[in-house]
């Protein structure tokens, strides 16, 4: 067989007959590094503080019956994607609405109201989950913002969990702060638990486009989550096959770094031409400076301001245009006319073709609405001197 180690034998009957539901050291070590790396090795992290899944959604349910009871409540702003975690786990989760006056910004007045909320409702809130950088936004949190919620985990006695499976998108400034250099401040290390509060989820899906491979995983400080999420990790492991692949793809660090490097620029030149191209179309989108997609900014094309009006804009774009993006609702959006759409899952020419077809949409749907307008206007006009010329006739016959 063609798998063979560094002394040119063949591992193939190990691999294929013994898995160690820890992790194998080799991958685990590798990954903590290329963690590091990502983050500008601000923040160095533990291998045994590593849990391995199969995915970051994965992580994500694991982290949640780790922490929460079926029945409490875990804090999640808006609009996002965090796939539906409420299933098997029983959680309730509570939105953190954020509105496009700020950019969509996670406010204290807005985590405080969803906090208030929940414990109206009677739910014990366990935990905040973000996604930084944001699925759908683009967008990347301050320091300032993670320290915020950091001091909000402390004061409710609650958990954060960081979902940074996007975090080596970054294409542009401000740069990526891991949640876990935000809680190297000073003053929050002061209080001693601080570090058993934070839980990070990431995979090689995004940064590394592997979503086939099935890699995620879970890091904390927290011994009692690492013990329980390592028995959990037995219901969805990585195939040791999987991990002796990429252990050795990622000790590669002249590869990962070029790779790095190559994605980004060229995530950066896609992003640039798909919002050129929108706004030629009249169409804007949220500044962003990572991911793999666009929040756009559709509302004026709505024929009202509901989510009614938003499906049948999206079913309008999915049928007559021929492109799928996916509406602000299915996000948990709580304002009508925002979408998401992705430019990383096609070529140069495709995004073109695509931006051709929204800005022939866009022509056609002012020039129907115009036309529409007209005819309401003579409508209205018709009816108007309908009315004067019968009250004319009215006063000439008294």
């Amino acid at each position: 067989m063609g798998l063979k180690n560094k002394d040119g034998e063949s591992v193939f009957r190990d691999l294929a007959l013994f898995q160690d539901y820890h992790g194998m050291p080799a991958f685990k070590n590798e990954l903590v590094e290329y963690m590091a790396k990502i983050r500008g090795n601000k923040v160095k992290f533990d291998p045994n503080n590593l849990v391995l899944a199969a995915g970051a959604t994965s992580a994500n349910e694991t982290l949640i019956f780790c922490l929460a009871d079926p029945g409490d409540a875990i804090l999640l702003p808006t609009p996002s994607y965090a796939g539906d975690l409420k299933w098997r786990t029983g959680v309730e989760i509570v939105p953190i609405h954020c509105s496009s006056s700020n950019g969509f910004r996670i406010s204290m007045f807005a985590l405080e109201e969803a906090y208030e909320r929940a414990q109206k409702l009677n739910l014990k809130v366990k935990g905040v989950l973000i996604t930084n950088p944001s699925n759908p936004l683009g967008t990347t949190m301050t320091k300032d913002e993670l320290q915020s919620l950091i001091t909000f985990a402390i004061d409710k006695d609650i958990h954060l969990i960081s979902d940074e499976v996007f975090s080596g998108t970054v294409f542009d400034s401000p740069c990526f702060i891991s949640i876990m250099e935000a809680a190297m401040d000073g003053n929050l290390k002061r209080n001693t638990d601080v570090l058993s509060r934070i839980h990070i989820v990431y995979s090689l899906s995004k940064d590394l486009g592997l979503p086939g491979f099935r890699v995620g995983m879970i890091y904390s400080n927290n011994q009692t989550v690492v013990s329980a999420a390592t028995k959990m990790s037995s219901f969805g492991l990585v195939s040791s096959q999987t991990q002796y692949l990429l252990s050795y793809m990622l000790a590669n660090k002249k590869f990962t770094s070029n790779y790095m490097k190559r994605n980004q620029k060229r995530l950066k030149k896609r992003k640039e031409m798909l919002v050129s191209g929108l706004k030629k179309s009249g169409i804007s989108c949220l500044k962003s400076n990572a991911g793999l997609f666009c929040w756009v900014d559709m509302r004026h094309l709505l024929c009202s301001n509901t989510f009614e009006a938003e499906t049948d804009l999206w079913k309008k774009i999915l049928c007559e245009v021929g492109l799928n993006i996916s509406p602000g609702s299915s996000f948990h959006c709580s304002q009508p006319g925002w979408f998401r759409v992705c430019f990383a899952n096609m070529n140069q020419s495709t995004l073109q073709v695509a931006l051709r077809r929204i800005k022939d949409f866009v022509e056609r749907s002012s020039f129907n609405y115009q036309q529409n307008m007209g005819s309401l206007s003579r409508k209205l006009i018709s009816n108007w001197v309908r009315k004067l010329s019968s009250a004319d006739r009215e006063e000439q016959e008294r």
